[in-house]
């Protein structure tokens, strides 16, 4: 294929690794994390009857954050496990097998596997390999990006999509209310049913310098919201009042990320948080975002009723495909 896997690159890089994986000096993660401090984002627990401290839990959070942790959240767990393992057995697998899910060259499309996903400023890469897909909803399905093997693949992906449900429309209905607005009108103003759900694996091999790399640069999602879990090597990191901390899993929870979108519609008020990912030296992380997008033709800008003249819009209406092209190509919004 021609393309140089970070996977593969690990392989052979034992105490070295090449040079356009070295961030800059203002990018390197011992030189910019806030050493001895990590981060404890809000956890917050979905199955609170006390639906009212829950809003407010998740605005605090978002509007502060623009991160949480959700417990509780009906998902079970032997179906993350699942999804999990057979993640990591895709990754497991002989390169030429990767290969035949490769993204097309040129291709518009982030579905497949590859590892550039976007244009990098000076040339620089991440230390990461990737698989999109989309898990819903099943007419935007393109099942040859869904790996064959292991065989239980699409089966345990398909289950995680189908509780994933509860989880948006919950998160949804707190983050409108928590506007001044009716329950299903953030998730309306976000294409409503045909949302789609992104997932993204992320393969970050082991890195004989991870005080050099990042396996993931600053960045906001562009997203709606994003729903992640990771394997448990700890490497998220979030940026708070200008510094960089890690960010400690809590076992079993959720990450939740405010994406763009959803920052764009509440005009402000919940902002998307700027973030990144480590690598590890001696163990391989993995995590599995959820990306919740509106469809692509769906114009998204501020919601009316949170727009007047004592509050004009912050942002522009956009569709979201032309949102995404601006912000991967690094071209003028």
């Amino acid at each position: 294929m021609g393309v140089e896997r970070v996977q593969e690159i690990a392989n052979f890089s034992k105490e070295t690794i090449p040079g356009e994986f070295i961030r800059t000096t203002y990018e390197q993660p011992a030189l910019t994390t806030v050493q001895g401090t990590v981060l404890e984002v809000p956890v917050i627990d979905l199955s609170d009857p006390d639906e009212e401290k829950v809003v407010r839990a998740i605005v605090d959070a978002s509007s502060n954050w623009g991160m949480f942790q959700v417990v509780n959240h009906g998902i079970p767990h032997e179906t993350v496990r699942k999804l999990k393992e057979v993640g990591k057995a895709f990754f497991e697998l002989p390169p030429h097998e990767k290969e035949a899910y490769a993204k097309s060259p040129g291709s518009q499309s982030l579905e497949g596997y590859g590892t550039k996903l976007q244009r990098e400023v000076e040339g620089k890469k991440a230390w990461v390999d990737h698989l999109f897909h989309k898990i819903w909803p099943p007419s935007e399905i393109n099942y040859q990006f869904w790996p064959k093997n292991p065989p239980s693949y699409r089966k345990n992906n398909e289950e995680y999509a189908k509780h994933m449900h509860g989880v948006v429309d919950k998160l949804f209905r707190c983050l409108s209310l928590g506007l001044g607005l009716e329950g299903n009108e953030m998730k309306e103003a976000m294409g409503g049913d045909n949302m789609v759900y992104l997932l993204k694996i992320n393969y970050y091999p082991r890195c004989p310098r991870p005080d050099l790399a990042l396996g993931v640069p600053a960045h906001t999602d562009m997203s709606a919201i994003t729903i992640l879990v990771p394997n448990d090597v700890q490497g998220l990191q979030a940026c708070k009042d200008d510094h960089w901390y890690d960010v400690e899993y809590i076992p079993n929870a959720l990450i939740v990320h405010i994406g763009d979108q959803v920052e764009i519609v509440s005009n402000g008020k919940y902002k998307s948080v700027l973030h990144r990912a480590k690598v590890n030296k001696e163990k391989t992380r993995i995590s599995w975002p959820v990306f919740v997008e509106p469809p692509p033709d769906l114009e998204v800008g501020p919601h009316p009723k949170l727009v007047n003249e004592a509050n004009p819009p912050k942002f522009e209406s956009k569709k979201y495909s032309q949102y995404c092209f601006c912000k991967l190509n690094k071209t003028p919004k």
